[in-house]
């Protein structure tokens, strides 16, 4: 006798449907440039990695988070030298990542498609409302979900709150992404399924080991994947 094992598919979004890690990437070179004259490269990213870790208890995640911590981290660097021209480009490159196209990945829709009316789903992302919502309407997946929940942090009890609110609790519950910190480790530790799929750029601050002891840790190499792994979760013997 088989069971139905799961009624909810949670999904993250950035760099899980869609491409985002790689535009911070490029206003993070920008930013480098404009400091150049005052530390190498390397130094000023390290630099600026630290003032995120300071504030994300401040700022959260996010663009705006990132841009505040741009400009903290040229004060320090320069010694309060940086002038008003490069504390400008430094908003302007900040405002133009709020911005930039959205670039679905290969197998997202395809893979949305697929589960659309047999589970509920819900997009499940951390960050800034408005780009959040910016980015999930030019994306043309918003149909797809059945609920969007865009919350400060993903903690465990986020993940419980959020499965028993759309349905019959973490256990009959499972979330995709590509931040094993963030979307796989604390849904397994609220009792839901976990699913890796990788992304080649993913934030340093979002890396912890694969939970590979966990009997609900599953990874895949790509999100066309996954309709077969929830048919073979829900049709295995209870």
């Amino acid at each position: 006798m088989t069971i139905r094992r799961l009624s909810v598919i949670g999904f993250d979004a950035d760099d899980t449907l869609w491409q985002n890690e790689q535009f911070y990437r490029l206003t993070e070179g920008h930013f480098r440039a404009l400091l150049a004259d005052f530390a190498e490269g390397e130094q000023i990213s390290e630099r600026l990695l630290e003032a995120e870790k300071r504030n994300l208890a401040h700022y959260g995640f996010g663009i705006k988070g990132f841009t505040l911590s741009m400009i903290e981290t040229a004060l320090e660097v320069t010694e309060g030298k940086v002038s008003s021209e490069v504390i400008g480009k430094i908003l302007t490159i900040g405002r133009d990542l709020l911005s930039h196209p959205v670039e679905c990945l290969p197998q997202a829709r395809a893979a949305l498609e697929a589960l659309r009316g047999r589970y509920f789903l819900v997009l499940i992302t951390k960050g800034d409302l408005f780009d959040q919502e910016r980015k999930l309407a030019q994306s043309g997946l918003g149909d797809f979900f059945d609920a969007v929940e865009i919350v400060s942090d993903k903690t465990a009890t986020t993940y419980r709150r959020i499965f028993a609110k759309h349905g019959e609790g973490a256990e009959q519950a499972m979330m995709v992404g590509n931040s094993l910190k963030s979307d796989v480790v604390p849904a397994i530790a609220s009792g839901a399924w976990g699913v890796f799929v990788p992304h080649e750029l993913t934030w340093v601050l979002e890396h912890v080991e694969r939970p590979l002891e966990a009997p609900r840790f599953r990874e895949i190499e790509t999100l066309g994947e996954l309709p077969d792994l929830i048919a073979q979760i829900c049709s295995a013997p209870d």
